[in-house]
């Protein structure tokens, strides 16, 4: 999706998602000592507000610069602090080895794209750091609920795994997710890694 169509998504005064952090997020993070985090495709900077207030230097990262007008306001609000980057990430390279905790949730990129920012992503995680996505499973298009249609964008705990040079996996699995009113489970991959 588009930048534009991104923006038009951003507009409303209503966040587009919830308020509160992504759940694996929340689940993952809380044992982590607090340090530098990087969040790709922020979007309206939930998590990067969640870690802010929990003591973490975050940098976040979007291409909609809608969604971080409306970030940066809600975190002013809210008395949080968090470095926010209006930035492409096809084109904007992170410092290597610099972040204790990288983000990428729900990022929705080709294989191409999405394996050039991965690759960069990994790259960014110190020693001892943690690597932690959260993405549409593939097998969400036919046996889940919600998500993209396209399954370019879509992709498997496995194919991340792959795709992390440097970096030790801890987990790769399929999770499901409830949605409020679905009949069935929105499926999730999850990949946890970390570099010794």
């Amino acid at each position: 999706m588009k930048r534009e169509r991104w923006n038009e998504r951003y507009a409303d005064e209503e966040l587009l998602w919830s308020a509160g952090p992504n759940r694996v997020l929340a689940a993952e993070a809380t044992e982590l000592e607090p340090g530098r985090a990087l969040d790709l495709a922020c979007g309206e900077g939930r998590n990067a507000m969640w870690l802010a207030a929990r003591g973490w230097s975050v940098t976040a990262v979007d291409f909609a610069e809608v969604a971080l007008t409306k970030a940066a306001r809600i975190a002013a609000e809210r008395g949080v602090e968090v470095d926010f980057v209006h930035a492409d990430l096809l084109a904007w390279v992170p410092p290597e080895q610099s972040f204790d905790l990288v983000l990428v949730l729900y990022l929705q990129l080709p294989v191409a794209e999405r394996r050039l920012v991965l690759a960069r992503a990994a790259a960014a995680v110190a020693p001892g750091g943690t690597f932690l996505l959260v993405a549409h499973d593939l097998t969400n298009l036919t046996d889940g609920y919600g998500g993209p249609d396209n399954p370019d964008v879509l992709l498997t705990p496995q194919d991340v795994a792959a795709e992390l040079p440097g970096l030790e996996i801890e987990r790769a699995e399929r999770i499901l997710r409830d949605v409020e009113g679905a009949e069935r489970p929105a499926i999730d991959a999850l990949v946890r890694a970390q570099r010794p």
